[in-house]
């Protein structure tokens, strides 16, 4: 996280800091020391980090987007344990390598399945990238005018705080039922309900609705899949 500095014992900005306004991508994510893993908490929550040495303390900015890799087991493979490759314990030590705190910071999960061969001999059409580019755009510009009314200035609904996400998330009652029952059944963290509102508000933006519905909930919901009661307890 800090570079080594030969010259003298001045803190230097590392990966995280370089990072900034960019996109730090971690392969092999619970290879990776459990310092440096924890180190990532308070800039994935503030967009900064605050380091404190016998020289001093200093602050450096460190709002990135962070994108992480990581296999379900240490073989390799989701199915290993059944296989008899991997031992049920063996792949829960594995998986326990990440925290709960530095999971409830990661805002999607996203389980990859192995590519079926026959799929890879098909040509299905799908959606372009121009239109996806499209549709973010839009996406984005209606975040930074809705949050332009805000106090702070955010741009997008990854900075929201709790104060932005009362104002601009607001729930029916059925999608607050919805939202309470899901929490209470999956055993997710305050800090996750936020990650899921924010998500939901994205994906209701990318539909170009304003009114959050329970469909977007239950997808946003649905990308919670590496939280401890869904995976690893």
């Amino acid at each position: 996280m800090i570079a080594k500095n030969d010259r003298g014992p001045r803190l230097l900005p590392g990966e995280v800091s370089l990072a900034h306004h960019g996109v730090l991508f971690l392969d092999e994510l619970p290879e990776f020391g459990r310092n440096a893993l924890e180190a990532l908490r308070q800039p994935l929550e503030d967009g900064r980090l605050t380091l404190s040495r016998a020289a001093g303390t200093v602050t450096f900015p460190a709002s990135f987007m962070l994108v992480a890799a990581m296999n379900p087991s240490p073989t390799g493979g989701f199915d290993d344990a059944a296989r008899g490759k991997c031992t049920p314990a063996a792949m829960r030590r594995y998986l326990n390598r990440i925290s709960g705190p530095l999971l409830d910071r990661i805002d999607l999960h996203v389980e990859v399945p192995a590519v079926d061969r026959q799929l890879l001999l098909q040509s299905e059409s799908a959606e372009s990238s121009a239109a996806i580019r499209s549709r973010v755009e839009q996406a984005r510009a209606s975040q930074a005018q809705r949050l332009a009314s805000g106090r702070r200035k955010i741009h997008n609904n990854a900075r929201m705080g709790p104060r932005e996400i009362a104002r601009f998330c607001i729930l029916s009652p059925a999608c607050g039922n919805f939202l309470a029952t899901a929490l209470s059944e999956l055993g997710l963290s305050a800090r996750a309900f936020h990650r899921i509102l924010k998500v939901a508000r994205t994906i209701a933006d990318l539909a170009g609705r304003g009114e959050l519905r329970e469909e977007d909930l239950a997808e946003a919901i649905g990308f919670r899949s590496l939280d401890r009661r869904i995976w690893g307890e």
